[in-house]
């Protein structure tokens, strides 16, 4: 077997005051040193005008026309055309009084302006700081203060959202700019509180194209991005322009070296929210190439017609994107007849095998990819050549699905906003890597450390414990924050709360998270995300949060169930009512709880780890009632604070059952 991880770094033994940690890995590819920064790169800025010199003409930005309601093509700003928009807008900026190290914000979903105003700050030596575009009022009016934010961009739809914080905001704020137009009484509702408001085009007829551009350093704050996180006030984590680059190039290296580079003919679709360090550091990574990249309506009922209009070669998706993706074959599949399901089957068969052998994707059943598969690939537009997956871990059931059937090299990753994006990738056309989220970047050393109170051992025969990682894309300190640093900063090795697993080819393997973990009366310790993994497996299930108080002795869950396989079964047993009826209906309770049981038991959990009692709530955990963050983690504090009545009863109806 072929190892993707050197050792540079012996381990360290346990002492009174620190746990045992293993040694130290990097990348095969940067067995020689990490990768630096080269000469002459001082800001992102360099990337797009660059590109812009390299490829005035090319296609650079692009977004659906609306003609008499109704989307059409797409029609593109060349990269001279964004470059000199960057420009104006960044001259503009200027002219507000906004110095190099000033801050401004930008708040919507994907759009040209959103990369436009970016592209101006980092002209001019700006920070710009994100604010979700999925964040209620509070949070973006937290952020605007704590970051001393001047001057924002909004999307038009937003300025309600932005003018509701004015009355604790305008100390700070002195500027809006809308990425389309104001209403008069929004512009008189701003000026009340001191706040200019100006159109994206009138904004950009207030700067030029004559203005030098300050001298910029990649030592310089790029961004300050504020993590959703699941408990307490978002935290503003601070990327250096040193560190942005430096992951963007490791990007390159990495495909260079194991699949193919970004060029000008590629597109990218733009989906996933540049309000995080993922897309954003894919869609710089794209700018740097000269690719084009081509931005959906904002609207969920068209994203698939988005991506099939644009007919993308590099797509980035999340979990919960693909799983969707698979079921949504998967259906088809086993609506399509018993004929073409068995050659299905053979088909995906017969390419796992040669997949699992060593044999490069497109060499592994090329005429099965014509004959069977191809319809998969057209779902993303026929000429996906890349497809990405970060945010968390992705299912390996799922994973192995898009590698034989998406005819496209797929590749996994790991990252936080605190290690600038992916630190871990696994390796194109390396199948020994499923499941896993591969090795460390060109830019990073991984080490495991020891976490005793989980039995996690760093140095056992199969090594496990809490991921820490040093290197050059790791960021400066949390900011205003100094004692949130220290507690994750320490010696230099950032600690990333998740739980890694050492594989033999040198792949890690997220099993766990270190925070989520509580204790039963009994005194058993619960991984609750380990565990809710296995029951996401139920096939009943669309989503599940498992809950355990310490004074008592069982678990109890919250289920989003499959609304199809819900119906199918009331309709099979007699059952009666709609969906919202059924989720009420004790005797589908009972079903789901022992569908749920059942995972648990083929999966080894322990008698602890098993239910005693379910609530079906027939609405998805949203982002409206704050239970998930951006980026569709479990906010369980409050999670716990909207169920707590339903918790509370689970719990006694468990108990008097038990009577």
């Amino acid at each position: 077997m072929s190892v993707y991880a050197v050792k540079v770094e012996d381990s360290r033994a346990a002492t009174g005051e620190w746990p045992s940690a293993g040694p130290v890995y990097r990348s095969i590819y940067a067995k020689d040193g990490l990768m630096e920064l080269p000469p002459g790169y001082e800001s992102p800025w360099d990337f797009f005008s660059d590109s812009a010199k390299r490829n005035p003409k090319n296609p650079a930005l692009g977004r659906r026309q609306i003609i008499d309601g109704k989307a059409g093509g797409y029609s593109w700003l060349s990269y001279q055309e964004a470059y000199n928009s960057a420009l104006r807008i960044g001259s503009a900026i200027r002219s507000r009084s906004i110095n190099p190290g000033d801050r401004c914000g930008i708040y919507g979903p994907n759009c040209p302006e959103w990369i436009i105003s970016m592209e101006a700050c980092n002209s001019n030596g700006i920070t710009y700081v994100p604010l979700y575009d999925t964040l209620g009022a509070n949070a973006v009016e937290y952020i605007i203060n704590h970051a001393e934010i001047s001057l924002v961009f909004v999307q038009q739809n937003k300025l309600p959202a932005i003018l509701s914080c004015l009355p604790i905001c305008s100390s700070t704020l002195k500027t809006i700019v809308s990425f389309g137009t104001f209403s008069e009484s929004q512009k008189k509702e701003a000026m009340e509180h001191g706040v200019d408001c100006f159109s994206w085009d009138e904004f950009s007829s207030m700067g030029n194209l004559e203005d030098e551009l300050p001298a910029k350093n990649k030592t310089d704050v790029c961004t300050i991005m504020y993590t959703s996180g699941t408990t307490g006030e978002p935290k503003g984590v601070i990327l250096s322009n040193r560190a942005f680059m430096s992951e963007v190039l490791s990007t390159h290296e990495l495909l260079v070296k194991t699949d193919k580079q970004g060029t000008e003919e590629d597109t990218y679709f733009s989906y996933l929210p540049l309000a995080h360090i993922f897309d954003q550091i894919i869609e710089t990574y794209c700018i740097y190439s000269g690719a084009s990249i081509g931005f959906w309506q904002g609207d969920i009922r068209y994203l698939i017609e988005d991506l099939l209009v644009l007919k993308p070669t590099i797509f980035c998706g999340v979990p919960r994107v693909y799983d969707r993706i698979y079921t949504g074959i998967m259906a088809k599949i086993s609506t399509g007849g018993a004929v073409r399901k068995a050659l299905f089957d053979f088909a995906y068969s017969y390419k796992l095998r040669n997949l699992e052998k060593g044999i490069q994707q497109d060499k592994s059943a090329p005429l099965l990819d014509k004959l069977v598969f191809d319809k998969v690939k057209l779902g993303f537009g026929g000429r996906v050549r890349l497809m990405l997956s970060g945010a968390a871990p992705l299912p390996k059931h799922v994973e192995e699905f898009l590698r034989v059937t998406c005819c496209t090299v797929l590749s996994q990753g790991y990252g936080l906003t605190e290690s600038c994006g992916g630190c871990l990738t696994s390796i194109a056309n390396v199948h020994s890597m499923i499941g896993t989220v591969g090795v460390p970047m060109t830019t990073i050393e991984a080490r495991l450390e020891s976490v005793p109170e989980m039995g996690y051992d760093a140095l056992g025969s199969v090594p496990r414990g809490e991921i820490c990682l040093r290197g050059n894309t790791l960021f400066s300190g949390y900011h205003k924050r100094e004692d949130l640093t220290n507690s994750v900063l320490v010696d230099g090795w950032f600690h990333s709360g998740d739980i890694g697993e050492w594989q033999a080819d040198g792949a890690m393997k997220i099993i766990d998270r270190k925070k989520n973990i509580f204790k039963l009366s009994q005194g058993e310790y619960v991984a609750v995300e380990s565990i809710e993994s296995t029951y996401s497996r139920c096939p009943l299930v669309t989503s599940i949060w498992v809950y355990g108080n310490s004074f008592e002795s069982f678990l109890v869950a919250v289920v989003v169930p499959d609304r199809i396989a819900i119906e199918e079964w009331a309709a099979k047993n007699n059952e009666s009512g709609d969906y919202e009826t059924l989720c009420k209906n004790s005797n589908v309770k009972k079903y789901v709880l022992d569908e749920l049981n059942s995972e648990a038991q083929n999966n080894k959990l322990r008698g602890f780890e098993m239910l005693k009692a379910v609530h079906l709530d027939p609405v998805p955990f949203d982002f409206e009632r704050d239970l998930i963050t951006p980026t569709f983690k479990l906010k369980r504090q409050q999670l716990l604070k909207y169920y707590k009545d339903c918790v509370d009863q689970l719990y006694a109806e468990a108990k008097s059952s038990k009577k």
